[in-house]
């Protein structure tokens, strides 16, 4: 954007988890979305924990999800090998494996919040998606976390005092509780311009759409 660009910026608010592999998906599928329209964003990620009551240890996450939706085995592989797919086509590696587990993001959004501060939460949240789904990574773990802290360009020391703190928890859940009071069960959720609200993954042409439609009332 020039000094002399006076395009509208539409604010983009995006309700996700950091193991929720839709939410990545529909990132990207909106990153489409924004290559083909040319507008001008503002991205703001807000936290939501799928498993908020998950335990320090995990779970191992074929018997998470089969335990959770009622999946057999064949259907959890079937949902697995068709989000490598859709990743794989998008850019994106999902490498699941036997012992993929689903773990507690509580302090993951303690890090993000911290992060939006440092003017750094989306690069952050995009390394976190990696580091879960590519690399496979415990995202729970604290030495984890600051491992991807530096992968985004932040200070890892920072990073550290901020989380040993305790300062952001009570922003997390203040945030989480807002969205939920405000209907919001599943995610990715995408608010676009304060206005439209879509749920799940909806594909870069549906994004396109909304967009398109902010950008006119806008203008």
């Amino acid at each position: 954007m020039t000094a002399t660009d006076t395009r509208p910026v539409l604010q983009i608010d995006i309700v996700s988890d950091v193991v929720c592999p839709w939410c990545i998906v529909g990132f990207l599928q909106l990153d489409q979305a924004l290559a083909q329209t040319g507008a001008l964003v503002k991205l703001r990620w807000h936290p939501f924990e799928l498993n908020p009551q998950m335990g320090p240890e995990g779970q191992n996450l074929r018997e998470h999800i089969m335990e959770k939706y009622g999946s057999t085995p064949a259907q959890s592989a079937e949902a697995r090998a068709r989000l490598t797919e859709i990743g794989a086509d998008l850019g994106f590696a999902f490498n699941f494996t036997d012992d993929s587990s689903i773990v507690n993001t509580f302090a993951a959004h303690q890090l993000l919040d911290w992060a939006e501060g440092q003017g750094r939460q989306h690069p952050l949240k995009l390394a976190l998606f990696a580091a879960y789904f590519t690399h496979g990574r415990d995202v729970s773990d604290p030495a984890v976390l600051l491992d991807v802290v530096a992968t985004a360009e932040l200070d890892r020391a920072a990073a550290e005092a901020a989380l040993a703190s305790g300062a952001y928890q009570a922003a997390v859940r203040e945030k989480q509780k807002f969205w939920t009071q405000h209907g919001i069960s599943g995610v990715p959720s995408m608010v676009f311009g304060g206005k439209y609200l879509l749920t799940g993954a909806q594909g870069a042409d549906t994004y396109a759409q909304v967009i398109q439609r902010c950008l006119a009332e806008a203008a």
